[in-house]
């Protein structure tokens, strides 16, 4: 069998330099890769030698190529039409959510003070920042340290032990001096130790998922207080 040009395999790949076919060549459906392909299997074969054509097996395998690439065409279609449904359907899920609590993570907290009128005509106020904290193990000491927007100690807490997973925390404003916290932003850290040894604790924020976004790197969750994050980022939902 002759040797095949390289113009023609230039056509197969759609990077001839010819000016006239540009805008054919640089198509690269699956209808114009079956077109090429089979352009240049009939041009092998009108070449071939005639004292040693081409065999059955070699075109068997030629074929099967152009099925592969085929295939592989189609089923990159396929996975591109599935991924923008489940993005969809993601995105219709996801805006349930919109209203609801969530723990991410975060190390920020938001003390807030809430009023209660009593029957008796009085009023309670009560203050309530919540957060959480994901242990990867069993922990025995769990420190909590909450700090204001300048980097001081408010508050100490100890967990005491607690398994692991998902722990939802409530600070009630309570400061180490025993009177009460000014209401706003404050940020925390964990450290968790099991036998003296340390365990992975990751900070947790709280906030209300206020609207859904979908772009093309997915659908994203706009929680106050936390921020633009992914659904898969969500730990829990309270």
């Amino acid at each position: 069998m002759t040797t095949v040009s390289n113009d023609l395999l230039s056509t197969m790949n759609g990077t001839s330099s010819s000016t006239s076919n540009t805008s054919s060549l640089n198509d690269n459906s699956p209808e114009a890769i079956q077109n090429r392909f089979l352009k240049l299997l009939t041009v092998q074969m009108q070449n071939q030698d005639p004292t040693n054509p081409m065999d059955n097996s070699q075109l068997t395998t030629q074929l099967a190529q152009l099925s592969t690439v085929s295939g592989i065409s189609q089923l990159n279609t396929t996975l591109a039409s599935l991924m923008t449904d489940y993005q969809s359907a993601q995105s219709l899920q996801s805006a349930n959510m919109i209203g609801h609590s969530v723990l991410a993570p975060g190390n920020n907290l938001t003390l807030t003070s809430d009023t209660v009128k009593n029957e008796d005509g009085t009023s309670t106020t009560s203050q309530k920042a919540v957060f959480g904290l994901q242990l990867a193990s069993n922990a025995d000491s769990i420190k909590v340290t909450i700090r204001d927007s300048t980097g001081a100690v408010v508050r100490k807490l100890d967990l005491g032990a607690q398994a692991a997973g998902t722990v939802p925390v409530i600070w009630d404003g309570t400061n180490d001096a025993g009177t009460k916290a000014a209401d706003g932003q404050y940020t925390f850290d964990v450290s968790a130790t099991s036998g003296g040894a340390a365990v992975t604790a990751t900070a947790l924020a709280f906030g209300t998922v206020a609207s859904v976004t979908t772009g093309t790197d997915g659908v994203k969750l706009n929680v106050s207080n936390i921020g633009t994050i992914k659904v898969s980022d969500v730990v829990q939902i309270l």
